[in-house]
């Protein structure tokens, strides 16, 4: 039996959209599968049914080269493709496929705003990695695997009733101001949930003290997988470009991503292959400024913050308008 380490050592959502990858060669392949990551994000590949075993590092791969050597791998699966990750490479001296980041396309996208990236998403970028051993996409989306006795406190909205807003995102230039959610979640007619970590507390008080009393804030009150569960039950959900909105897609949520410094032609919007129509996209097209990064600033750089203060969403309405863009079609791999 064949040995595979994949290694993915963050964050979230992207270890999120590696999940067809895993499930693709668990069940396509006779390997065993291993995973390595960071300490941090181990819970979120720790329950899934495909992978033999979860590898963590805190800082250094140092920490955990000596068990991984032991084991003699056949096959790494580099979807990092970093100086962490080489050293791994470089020390097992096991054959190996690493993912291609298009570092360049996105370099003329930011800088110059040359779109030379491949209408195709990440996630099929990730399954090309495995191509050489006979993986295919199974076309099924992403995964996200809970502990069963995941549960919501008692007092949460009833499954079904109510709108999910994940109100936070990493970096500043991702997330929409609080007046602007204040006036979304005021032009919704149910429930409201505010998921976000223990930094988003405060605005998440913020925002329920303002926007009405059908919005509760759970804000840094529950675990990540608590949060997903929470995406799970909800009726639709509205994101913005983060782990959550990664997570939706997993459980094949309606959603409604807002967009501000980075865009969807990164190629990482909502995978959802079987359903494409569950996802809509708000955002301000022809921005000259837009994208700023690919990965978000603290604070706007031009000082404006107009890809965000002007975008519009209708969070009551599960209706496509003018201020909507379809999710952009991305080329199958064949």
């Amino acid at each position: 039996m064949p040995r595979i380490l994949l290694i993915r050592f963050s964050s979230i959502g992207d270890i999120v959209l590696t999940s067809p990858v895993v499930r693709c060669l668990a069940l396509q392949t006779d390997a065993e599968l291993h995973f390595l990551t960071k300490k941090a994000y181990a819970g979120i590949l720790e329950n899934s049914p495909y992978l033999h075993k979860v590898h963590t590092i805190k800082k250094e791969v140092t920490e955990v080269l000596p068990a991984l050597k032991q084991l003699d791998f056949d096959y790494i699966i580099d979807l990092h493709k970093n100086l962490r990750s080489l050293r791994v490479r470089t020390a097992l001296s096991a054959k190996t496929f690493s993912f291609d980041k298009l570092n360049v396309q996105k370099w003329l996208l930011v800088n110059l705003k040359i779109n030379r990236m491949p209408e195709v998403h990440i996630v099929d970028r990730y399954m090309e990695t495995v191509a050489n051993l006979g993986v295919k996409n199974d076309g099924k989306g992403l995964d996200y695997f809970m502990p069963k006795n995941t549960v919501l406190p008692p007092d949460f909205p009833k499954s079904g009733t109510y709108t999910a807003f994940a109100i936070g995102a990493a970096h500043a230039t991702k997330r929409m101001p609080a007046n602007k959610i204040i006036e979304i979640c005021q032009d919704i007619n149910r429930p409201v949930v505010l998921l976000g970590g223990p930094g988003d507390a405060e605005t998440g008080e913020q925002i329920a003290a303002s926007a009405g009393s059908h919005v509760v804030n759970y804000c840094g009150k529950l675990s990540l997988h608590q949060s997903a569960l929470a995406v799970k039950n909800a009726d639709r959900v509205i994101t913005h470009d983060t782990g959550m909105m990664h997570i939706a897609a997993a459980f094949k949520k309606k959603i409604i991503s807002v967009w501000g410094s980075t865009v969807p032609e990164f190629g990482m919007t909502p995978y959802l292959p079987e359903g494409e129509g569950l996802s809509v996209i708000a955002e301000v097209k022809n921005l000259p400024c837009r994208p700023c990064s690919k990965i978000g600033y603290a604070e706007c750089p031009r000082g404006h913050f107009k890809c965000m203060k002007e975008v519009t969403v209708d969070g009551g309405r599960w209706s496509a308008d003018g201020s909507y863009k379809k999710q952009i079609p991305r080329k199958k791999q064949i």
